[in-house]
């Protein structure tokens, strides 16, 4: 059977090349920590530790490695922003699109009286940024919003956000799960205040790492949300206020980093432009074809323009799950149903609360493994008549 892997928007595979032999040197090769010890193969992590900080400043065009961090996933970064920034009596504002990863922080800090307003997106998740301003209120602080859905691929409008943040003085956080390393992102042109990255998906590093970065007004007024040893200022036992280590306490997940290092020299190589390019060619074709199914709905943009690689489909007389399930099982087709951690996108795409059937596509994919798919689909749909 064939092994045909589009799930691209869960995490990234294949990775990019010699990403796992990074890691594997780091581990049998160096075996040591950074900011500990005081020998050469420290000394010699620590630098591809800076350098791939480095190579993530240029990514977002962010002038300040010291401010860029690193966490274990982008949910853990947009944690360390959201309870960080936010305080009891703040409000905040945020699209109908987000992820469980925003969501689920927000919804637990009410209880400290957290206020929060969703935006309304139309049925195609499309957001119409004079909207925003309906719901700023006088102790509005922040504006949290995702670049793209993982659920249908639109792309919300960032630098339009970004400006309304800026001329309303409230705090620009911007969550790129879904378009780092796939879409260009300029940290100064969106006027974002902190961007939160992920290394497995876009980016296509490993699992387990992931960060932020964010300008200097913030990270001195940002509460760490982890503290512990740095490896720096040992002698006291107070969280130190200087970036970095104000918010990377603890070991580093090394392995991931030098992956990551890898993957973005990649993206670099190839150029984040051609990455776009081919995934739009297959999202176009993938599209073309599964209009012609009448059995599925699909879910958002009906067109490549605003959109990302990810493609949602609702077989309106089955089961999704059942689609999805013999796919898999007989074609070797791997896809995400569901929910994807996404509720409220659901909702505004009205595929709530039985959910779609995900195909998202990477760079590494190939139209004949489409027509593979598209030909299962329709010998599936029929055969469950």
């Amino acid at each position: 059977m064939r092994n045909i892997y589009l799930d691209n928007a869960a995490t990234s595979f294949p990775k990019a090349p010699d990403v796992g032999a990074s890691m594997k040197h780091l581990i049998d090769s160096m075996g040591c920590n950074v900011k500990r010890g005081t020998y050469s193969t420290a000394y010699s992590a620590g630098e591809v530790v800076l350098e791939t900080k480095e190579l993530l400043c240029k990514l977002f065009n962010f002038e300040n490695p010291d401010n860029l961090i690193f966490t274990m996933n982008i949910t853990q970064s947009l944690n360390f922003l959201i309870q960080g920034i936010l305080r009891p009596g703040d409000h905040c504002i945020v699209s109908s699109m987000e992820h469980n990863a925003v969501m689920r922080p927000l919804m637990q800090m009410k209880q400290i009286g957290i206020e929060f307003s969703r935006v309304p997106c139309d049925i195609f998740g499309r957001l119409d940024t004079d909207k925003i301003k309906e719901y700023i209120k006088p102790n509005t602080k922040a504006v949290i919003m995702t670049h793209a859905s993982n659920v249908c691929g639109t792309i919300l409008p960032l630098k339009e956000i970004g400006r309304i943040c800026r001329e309303n003085n409230l705090i620009f956080i911007v969550d790129t799960a879904q378009t780092a390393g796939i879409i260009d992102i300029d940290y100064k042109e969106i006027n974002a205040d902190a961007i939160a990255f992920t290394g497995h998906k876009g980016l296509l590093g490993p699992q387990g790492i992931g960060g932020f970065l964010i300008n200097n007004e913030l990270a001195k007024h940002m509460k760490p949300l982890i503290c512990g040893g740095t490896g720096s200022d040992s002698e006291s036992e107070l969280q130190p206020e200087y970036m970095p280590d104000k918010f990377e306490a603890g070991t580093m997940n090394l392995p991931g980093i030098f992956g990551l290092n890898t993957s973005l020299k990649y993206i670099f190589q190839h150029k984040i432009s051609y990455i776009r390019e081919k995934e739009l060619e297959l999202t176009k074709y993938f599209i073309s074809q599964v209009m012609n199914i009448d059995a599925a709905r699909m879910a958002g943009l009906n067109s490549i323009e605003g959109r990302t690689a990810v493609v949602s489909l609702d077989f309106k007389n089955n089961d999704n799950g059942e689609i999805s399930y013999l796919l898999d099982k007989d074609y070797g087709i791997k896809t995400r149903c569901g929910l994807h951690c996404a509720p409220s996108a659901h909702k505004t795409l009205e595929t709530f609360p039985h959910g779609t059937v995900r195909f998202s596509f990477s760079h590494f994919n190939q139209k004949e493994e489409l027509e593979y798919t598209i030909s299962a689909i329709n010998k599936i749909v029929k055969s469950l008549k």
